[in-house]
């Protein structure tokens, strides 16, 4: 299945993101909201990965679902609190999360260099599981 294009903000310094800036390059994507205790053990495991991987190999974003936060400054709050390096953008509400038919968070997609959708987790999936699928696209 052909991941939902998308424009949308930076969290951080508000200039525009495609999904299609990444084409011809794997893209691991994580939905995330800065309340939920799953995805605040998730992120910091993957921005470790982030720190230590080759970025010309595989892509990462995080896309924060606005429309799930208590309060959208809680993101960028969390976000810096934690020095998070990936680059995470703003959802508008759920619309890029209900695009991609999400039904938690965090929920991750492995995406192949054409934006296929290679595999989907959600917040029962384990981080050495979403490792382990990396070599399906690298």
């Amino acid at each position: 299945m052909k991941a939902p294009e998308f424009t949308l903000a930076s969290i951080y310094d508000n200039g525009n993101v495609s999904l299609n800036d990444y084409h011809g390059t794997p893209l691991l994507i994580t939905f995330w909201v800065s309340w939920c205790p799953d995805c605040q053990r998730d992120i910091p495991m993957k921005d470790h990965l982030y720190k230590s991987m080759d970025k010309d190999r595989l892509k990462m974003l995080l896309i924060n679902v606005s429309g799930r936060e208590y309060d959208q400054k809680n993101a960028l709050t969390y976000y810096e609190k934690e020095k998070i390096s990936i680059p995470s953008l703003q959802d508008i509400g759920t619309k890029v999360y209900d695009a991609y038919q999400c039904m938690s968070v965090p929920t991750t997609f492995l995406l192949n260099k054409e934006h296929n959708i290679v595999a989907r987790f959600n917040d029962k999936s384990t981080f050495q599981n979403i490792v382990k699928e990396l070599g399906k696209v690298l």
